[in-house]
């Protein structure tokens, strides 16, 4: 046997055993009955039958779309005009909006939702203002509702857009465009015949990954929507395990099989979508040079947004994570307030335990999980770019963890590892292999596309002079790919540091990571202690972000594939 055939069996055994059995055991516990003691028992419809017939069924869906569809608008609207501005205009400020994208990388979900709740809440500065200038004692937004969800979710996700949008706009032909300006056409038509219709599969297939993810968010409807009863598919599905004793482990799979399918379908409409991406193709073999678009007299207006993002997205939410670090407990903002000022949060970090623990226990979970998820992703995406015997199927094992939201991931993880007779479940390790399992799919496109640049010649050339595959492997194909292997690294740790679906299932006393210890200093009340650890963690994940950013860019990808 070749050694590209025993890598390739290799492989698949350790995909199988990685990514089969989450599936696998949801369906199974979906139709089983649970016996007290968490086994099971004989085969039931009982779980779907409650699903169907719950009071709260067409209630949650209805709030699950509604909160993906709107804060998907909002993300794109926002995120999208803010990307044509910055890489197709003469706008000012560029630099602003990816300082912006840069640091939002960098800070944990929870940590923008905690500021975000503080400024929209009843104590906030906007509804403090309001009261002020009403007279009113009533707030004017509540953001523990339906609306605050979708509008903290949109502002979550125009980072990310803003970053995929902008490098379809970045190599966008501007002839047409000229084209129309010359032809007498306005800015407002030009835009929107023919910038917005070149994009137009990007930003579909944009539409319909964001709306995916949010179908799958937890952080915003745990934090916001299930303080104000305001439940959706996730949420469901956290309480079934985490709010009834024993776990309703049926339920949650019943719910989870469910939410699987609807992702599963939602997938292969966007693999659609992004295969027919290249009939909009406007750079060929011609030389071209992306010019940037004139705004004329509506410059100011550009301007305007790019500043607005930037208070919007970054400032206010650190400033009133300032705000709140500084305080001995959570006060709105007055001048008054000022003179309680002091370091005693930030001392209280600094010289803890519990937050070194936290941040260490990230940090080797992160690196570890993107370590083991790059290693494979390496194989998986050379034997499946080389078209190498079982390299698709390997190229779809490892694709299979992109159905699985984050918290069905910790469901299906959670009912395994309670079965293993090995002691992992509440360690470290179980954060690790399902990391892993859950980002595999992220690393292989790094590793896939990365191969696909490096023509097949070089290895033919090596064969040639008497090297093995392996040989190639490891003196060619590795060191020409490592600019593709070290994004994928940083990108895949820089996601696990803030993972919070699958962590707050799996992770035990002595394997608490920073996400869930923020998740548990927001629910405890102390907002400043999670306010000065958060801004110290996000300083240190900026850095590791614009590494992330620099090497993605010296690479010519280009940011998130």
């Amino acid at each position: 046997m070749s050694q590209t055939a025993v890598l390739a069996w290799v492989l698949g055994i350790i995909l199988a055993v990685l990514v089969l059995p989450p599936a696998i055991i949801l369906i199974m516990r979906s139709v089983a009955v649970t016996n007290a003691d968490a086994t099971v028992g004989g085969f039931t419809l009982e779980h779907f039958a409650r699903f169907i017939h719950s009071p709260e069924l067409l209630r949650t869906l209805s709030n699950s779309l509604i909160f993906a569809v709107c804060s998907t608008i909002i993300g794109l609207l926002f995120g999208g005009t803010l990307a044509w501005l910055v890489e197709r205009t003469n706008t000012r400020f560029k630099g602003l909006a990816y300082v912006t994208t840069i640091i939002s990388m960098g800070t944990p979900y929870i940590l923008y939702v905690s500021a975000w709740l503080f400024l929209l809440g009843r104590s906030g500065p906007f509804n403090d203002l309001y009261r002020q200038l009403t007279g009113s004692f009533r707030p004017l937004f509540d953001p523990y509702s339906l609306g605050g969800m979708i509008l903290i979710e949109g502002f979550l996700w125009s980072p990310l857009v803003f970053l995929l949008m902008s490098s379809t706009f970045r190599a966008a032909n501007a002839e047409m465009e000229e084209a129309a300006r010359m032809s007498g056409a306005t800015v407002f038509r030009t835009i929107w015949t023919i910038s917005i219709k070149m994009a137009k599969p990007a930003i579909l297939a944009l539409a319909l990954f964001v709306f995916i993810r949010a179908i799958e968010a937890f952080e915003v409807p745990i934090l916001v929507g299930h303080p104000g009863k305001v439940n959706v598919l996730t949420t469901e599905v956290y309480q079934s395990i985490k709010e009834t004793i024993p776990p309703d482990l049926g339920y949650a799979s019943a719910y989870s099989v469910v939410l699987l399918a609807v992702v599963a379908v939602l997938l292969h409409f966007y693999n659609r979508l992004s295969r027919n991406a290249g009939r909009y193709s406007t750079v060929t073999g011609k030389g071209y040079r992306p010019r940037q678009f004139d705004l004329g007299g509506y410059r100011w207006i550009g301007d305007l947004l790019v500043l607005f993002n930037f208070c919007i997205v970054l400032l206010l939410p650190l400033m009133a994570l300032l705000w709140l670090s500084l305080l001995p407990y959570m006060r709105a903002m007055s001048f008054a307030a000022i003179s309680n000022f002091s370091l005693a949060n930030y001392v209280t970090v600094l010289t803890s335990d519990y937050y070194r623990t936290l941040a260490a226990n990230t940090l080797a979970v992160g690196a570890v999980a993107a370590t083991l998820g790059m290693i494979l992703s390496f194989f998986v995406g050379w034997l499946s770019a080389r078209r190498r015997p079982g390299g698709q199927i390997l190229d779809q094992l490892a694709t299979v963890p992109l159905v699985f939201p984050g918290v069905v991931m910790g469901v299906a993880f959670l009912m395994i590892l309670l079965n293993v007779p090995l002691p992992i479940y509440g360690t470290i390790w179980a954060l690790i292999i399902a990391y892993v399992v859950r980002y595999l799919p992220y690393g292989l496109r790094y590793t896939y596309t990365g191969v696909l640049q490096i023509h097949k010649e070089l290895e033919e050339a090596a064969g040639a002079s008497g090297a093995t595959p392996m040989q190639a492997l490891r003196r060619i194909i590795a060191p020409l790919l490592s600019p593709a292997i070290i994004s994928g690294w940083l990108f895949i740790f820089l996601i696990a540091t803030k993972e919070l679906a699958v962590a707050v299932l799996l992770a035990g006393p002595s394997s608490q990571v920073v996400a869930v210890g923020m998740y548990d200093l927001w629910v405890n009340g102390q907002g400043g202690e999670l306010a000065a650890f958060g801004l110290i963690w996000a300083a240190v994940m900026a850095l590791v972000a614009s590494a992330f950013y620099f090497v993605a860019e010296k690479s010519g990808r280009g940011g998130i594939q």
